[in-house]
């Protein structure tokens, strides 16, 4: 998958974060939550799992990237989608993250989407496994985490997605994730006719989105948001 292969780093630059009400992390150094304070699973199956289409555009061998692993739940959400599909075959994910929970505060902050509950359970003991060997196998999944700074690991990857997932925090308080020469690279690694969604719908995403190559589009968001961010690679 990779040109060469990124070693996960033992030395895990972990986020410092507080509880929201005990039940929604956030990340002190960007003071932003993980997911949305209204319904978090919502939001991924609106923002990623629908605004890539993925219900109808699951298949073997469907390759995901993301920017930002977070929680897992973007992960974990796809994958109940997958299987609540009875999709055949494997999904392929590869996610970047500079700053990975804690497998004990994924596991509490996965604890409040109990629809996931039999993957959670699933995946709770792995976690460990996956920070230290940087990737999961699992008998329709392959799970591929590349940990550091993504502007430049992603320099080492050559993949074609079908979908991106671009969920770091605000751009306005994590620009880096949304600097126009990383969003180059995510268009360089995306299949033809790939596409990628983003809760942001900030100007400078969308504009380093279209002048990366993306046909963009500005569509409508999730809760309190009142717009996201879809785009696709055509060639």
């Amino acid at each position: 998958m990779t040109k060469e292969k990124c070693k996960p780093l033992r030395n895990y630059n972990y986020p410092n974060l507080v509880w929201r009400n005990d039940r929604i992390p956030i990340a002190q150094k960007f003071d932003d939550p993980y997911y949305s304070l209204d319904n978090g699973l919502e939001e991924v199956r609106h923002v990623f799992l629908d605004g890539n289409k993925l219900p109808q555009r699951l298949k073997d061998g469907f390759k995901i990237a993301e920017l930002g692993f977070g929680t897992g739940l973007n992960f974990l959400s796809t994958l109940w989608q997958w299987r609540r599909k009875k999709q055949k075959g494997m999904l392929s994910y590869t996610s970047f993250e500079a700053f990975p929970m804690k497998p004990e505060e994924m596991i509490k902050a996965q604890s409040e989407f109990g629809e996931l509950s039999n993957i959670k359970h699933e995946l709770s003991s792995l976690w460990s496994k996956l920070l230290e060997k940087g990737e999961l196998y699992g008998s329709d999944y392959h799970l591929e985490l590349i940990l550091g700074d993504a502007r430049r690991t992603i320099k080492n990857v050559n993949i074609q997605a079908d979908c991106w997932f671009l969920d770091g925090f605000s751009p306005a308080k994590n620009p880096e994730l949304w600097e126009k020469e990383l969003l180059n690279d995510v268009f360089r690694c995306t299949a033809n006719k790939g596409t990628l969604s983003t809760y942001s719908a900030a100007g400078i995403v969308r504009r380093n989105l279209s002048s990366a190559g993306f046909e963009v589009k500005r569509i409508s968001g999730f809760g309190r948001k009142r717009h996201m961010t879809t785009a696709i690679k055509k060639l």
